[in-house]
């Protein structure tokens, strides 16, 4: 497969290459991710974004409790392009961390008394805004760190990862659901980073934005398992009113 492939998509390029063979049958259970992950080589969040591809496909289903089944054994018939999920949500974050703390390091050297306030008040934004102008109010957060690092190839990086979080449909996919469970501007560590910035110092910036970003990742990965659990509730909740409709006729 071409190197220039994304190291998610070789996966589930993989798995799916294993069920459409039939190394996997329909209704089997996939090896834990934990298993796949040796498998592959890679981090838990590579290969919770291949896994939850191969959802979007319908190819796979993630079962709480009870592991990962096959539920198709061919992929949709379908223009390449829309089976590119592009850049998933993780790969995003990860993107982020390293540009955006290198960011927060050079801003700290350069950030002007005016940036300060505006990210100050966009503390207060975050804090008392709706979900969709609090998610604003943290772009605009980021955006402001990137400026204040007065390079324009920065600028231009950070603002095309941004805007990544709706073009692609895997990470659109993947924030949807961590939205739906929580996922919001953290005040606290948004915080440090002002702190840091304040004090004009690169390497606490740097620490700070890294530690926020990091902290995605982890309720990325919570907030996908979360929606399993709720999933295998809600299915559960349905057989019990099905057997309790049967024992009442």
């Amino acid at each position: 497969m071409s190197d220039n492939v994304k190291l998610y998509r070789r996966i589930a390029d993989s798995v799916a290459d294993a069920i459409e063979a039939g190394q996997y049958r329909l209704g089997d259970r996939l090896p834990t991710e934990r298993e796949l992950a040796e498998q592959f080589g890679v981090s838990r969040p590579t290969l919770r974004e291949a896994m939850i591809a191969l959802e979007m496909l319908g190819m796979i289903e993630a079962r709480h409790g009870l592991g990962i089944y096959v539920t198709g054994n061919v992929r949709p018939v379908a223009p390449s392009a829309d089976i590119d999920f592009e850049i998933g949500a993780f790969e995003l974050i990860e993107a982020r961390r390293l540009f955006e703390g290198e960011a927060a390091a050079l801003a700290a050297t350069s950030i002007s008394d005016e940036q300060i306030s505006e990210l100050e008040g966009l503390l207060e934004r975050m804090h008392v805004e709706e979900e969709i102008r609090g998610e604003e109010a943290d772009r605009d957060f980021h955006m402001i760190i990137a400026r204040a690092t007065g390079n324009g190839a920065i600028i231009a990086t950070i603002e095309n990862l941004w805007d990544w979080r709706n073009r692609s449909p895997l990470a659109r996919n993947i924030l949807t659901r961590a939205r739906g469970m929580g996922l919001e501007p953290r005040i606290a560590e948004h915080r440090r980073v002002v702190d840091a910035l304040k004090a004009r110092d690169p390497a606490a910036a740097r620490q700070a934005m890294r530690d926020h970003l990091e902290r995605v990742i982890d309720h990325l990965l919570h907030a996908t398992e979360t929606e399993a659990v709720q999933k295998a509730q809600q299915e559960t909740k349905a057989r019990r009113n099905a057997i309790a409709k049967r024992v009442a006729i």
